[in-house]
């Protein structure tokens, strides 16, 4: 690699709050709060919504959309012919 061109990476703990779940890895991100970590040492933190632990694609949890069933509710709601004066 090229001195001076790549941004520094550091380990950063990554906390899912949905989840309750942190993972150490490493990140170029950086953040002022601080956490000590399994192995004793300190490492910054960034809180996240939704990683995967907590992603419903990724815990199986995911629901399938019935789109014939929006479309019929969408003729019903504002009939057919509204489609196609379009």
């Amino acid at each position: 690699m090229k001195s001076r061109i790549h941004p520094d990476t550091r380990l950063v703990v990554f906390r899912d709050r949905a989840a309750d779940t942190a993972f150490l890895t490493r990140s170029t991100a950086d953040s002022s709060r601080t956490v000590e970590w399994e192995d004793g040492n300190t490492y910054p933190v960034i809180d996240v919504e939704i990683s995967s632990a907590s992603h419903p694609f990724y815990t199986g949890r995911a629901r399938v959309l019935d789109s014939a069933g929006r479309v019929e509710r969408f003729e019903r709601r504002y009939g057919r012919t509204a489609a196609v004066r379009g």
